[in-house]
């Protein structure tokens, strides 16, 4: 059983969020933003790509991408695929919803 969330602040293109997650989460979720930050300032510095929805739709496709590749050559099963699909797109749903509220 995993202890109770505690809230963890993470910087992502200048913003700052506030997240709760389980301690033992702690270190996966400020690397998960860093990778997201880093992903997000490339797009960005292309200039293609313009507001900070689309940009963060474009790093989670990225990202979505980058996973499928690795579970297609450790031989991860399409459910599994499947379901780690379906957790990025709700974690993007709540990202830009987070992101629309700040910018109103």
């Amino acid at each position: 059983m995993s202890s109770p969330a505690v809230p963890v602040n993470v910087n992502i293109l200048g913003k700052e969020y506030q997240v709760a997650c389980p301690p033992e989460e702690e270190s996966a979720l400020i690397q998960s933003a860093q990778l997201l930050h880093n992903n997000m300032k490339k797009i960005r510095s292309s200039g293609k790509i313009v507001g900070l929805d689309r940009i963060a739709v474009m790093a989670a496709l990225n990202l979505a991408h980058e996973l499928i590749d690795l579970q297609n050559e450790a031989g991860g099963g399409i459910d599994d695929m499947n379901g780690s699909i379906l957790k990025i797109k709700d974690k993007v749903s709540v990202f830009l919803e987070d992101v629309r509220q700040l910018e109103l």
